[in-house]
């Protein structure tokens, strides 16, 4: 694997991560929401990832093969004066869990980051293997 080839696993990775991320900012934002007027409620999303061959190389990086709902009902709460309540008096919540978004946005920042740095890290070693030549 060439030096510049780390440059295309570390962007295809960080590409793959700033969607999580997206997807994550996606389910905390909807943590609240109640079903809609076709009562269905909103529906944690995940992304899946999968290894990318690059460019007819001997590297591979990574992709996001599918964004995939969570299928486990959301929490039912009983408040019959809501104006979204069911015949029984249960509002349908979101099956989100922030906790657990949270923490899947901290190891996407983190994973982000970690890749940054590894870009940053080959560009300086190349930088100062030109600077060798001088």
């Amino acid at each position: 694997m060439s030096m510049f080839s780390i440059f295309g696993v570390s962007g295809s990775a960080i590409s793959a991560e700033a969607q999580r991320l997206n997807v994550v900012a996606s389910n905390l934002a909807n943590a609240d929401a109640v079903a809609g007027p076709d009562g269905k409620s909103y529906k944690a999303r995940q992304v899946v990832f999968e290894t990318a061959l690059m460019d007819s190389q001997s590297s591979a990086g990574v992709k996001v093969s599918s964004i995939k709902e969570d299928q486990t009902p959301g929490r039912r709460v009983y408040e019959p004066t809501h104006p979204s309540a069911d015949a029984e008096g249960y509002v349908t919540h979101s099956n989100v869990n922030p906790v657990e978004e949270m923490v899947n946005m901290i190891s996407a920042s983190r994973s982000y980051q970690n890749n940054v740095e590894v870009m940053n890290t080959a560009k300086t070693l190349l930088l100062k293997t030109l600077q060798l030549g001088q």
